[in-house]
Formats: C-alpha cells, sequence, structure tokens
C-alpha cells in the first residue's frame, strides 16, 4: 500500500468515518490539502507526518509503509 493509500484508509477507517473537509479542520488543512496527500499529488511533509500519527495514534513507520499493520502486536 502507497502513503497516499494509508493515509485515506487511516482516514476513511476512522470510527468517526471522516471525510476530507473535517479531517482537514482536525488537522488544521483544507480540503483541498488533504485530496492532494491522498492522491498523491503533494507529498507527505514531516509536519504533516507527525499530525497524522498523532490524531491516528499510530507509527510513521506504519504511514511511510514499514510495517503493514498500523498497531502492532506487542
Amino acid at each position: 500500500m502507497t502513503i497516499p493509500e494509508r493515509l485515506k484508509a487511516l482516514r476513511e477507517e476512522h470510527p468517526e468515518k471522516l471525510n476530507q473537509t473535517e479531517l482537514g479542520k482536525r488537522l488544521n488543512k483544507s480540503q483541498r490539502a488533504i485530496s492532494r496527500l491522498e492522491t498523491g499529488e503533494a507529498h507527505l511533509q514531516d509536519d504533516d507526518l507527525v499530525s497524522y500519527c498523532k490524531f491516528f495514534n499510530v507509527s510513521a513507520d506504519y504511514i511511510l509503509g514499514l510495517p503493514d499493520l498500523p498497531y502492532p502486536k506487542r
């Protein structure tokens, strides 16, 4: 799964079923900025990566495609 696919999946699988506009509000981004990240038009910047990790409570490794599971077994 690519980074844009993972970002979109995190949003769509969130318990609140967020749309791009609502996620943008939560992350202080526009709907267009979220769309560009999810389609790969824009590259994920460090501050965006941190925001996604904190909001979705996942590791940066997961978003970057290193493990397959968002919440590794402990």
